[in-house]
């Protein structure tokens, strides 16, 4: 099964995890990347990305180069901010509605605190399914890395290649 793996990472923590993912799947990867940047600390990080996902922004993003034609399963990696995906992968939703029609969705959440749970499920619904093939939800992999967060990772890795 082709797979595409399309995520927006802020601080790095779903970036590690989709490289990962990357290196036990060959999965391909495209990196969303707003045209204009998220703070990435203090009190402006929560402020407006917390505010950006609440109010479901579709933040421009720089331009890419996807075929979704050629894939059968794509990959949501994204962090969790104030219990919502991120606006950038709401964007590419928005922005290739059609070519995300049949395909099979997987998807990984990476946060600090709560919320992936109703992340993961608002997600679904915004790509017009009940239920994820596979999903899971990772607490600070890149800070945090232990047996424990590898043998995560491994497992939803083992589990798209089943």
């Amino acid at each position: 099964m082709k797979t595409l793996m399309v995520y927006y990472s802020l601080e790095g923590n779903t970036e590690y995890v989709a490289n990962r993912i990357k290196e036990k799947t060959g999965a391909d990867v495209l990196k969303l990347v707003p045209k204009k940047a998220y703070h990435d600390k203090g009190f402006a990080k929560f402020f407006w990305g917390g505010k950006s996902a609440v109010m479901a922004e579709k933040p421009e993003l720089e331009a890419y180069e996807v075929d979704l034609s050629a894939y059968d399963r794509i990959v949501f990696g994204f962090p969790v901010w104030a219990s919502n995906f991120t606006p950038p992968i709401r964007t590419f939703i928005e922005d290739n509605k059609e070519g995300l029609g049949g395909k099979k969705f997987a998807a990984f959440a990476c946060q600090s605190g709560s919320g992936a749970e109703k992340a993961l499920a608002k997600l679904a619904k915004a790509v017009g399914i009940n239920a994820f093939e596979q999903e899971a939800v990772f607490i600070d992999p890149k800070a945090k890395k232990s047996d424990e967060m590898d043998a995560k990772i491994e497992s939803f890795c083992n589990a798209l290649n089943a």
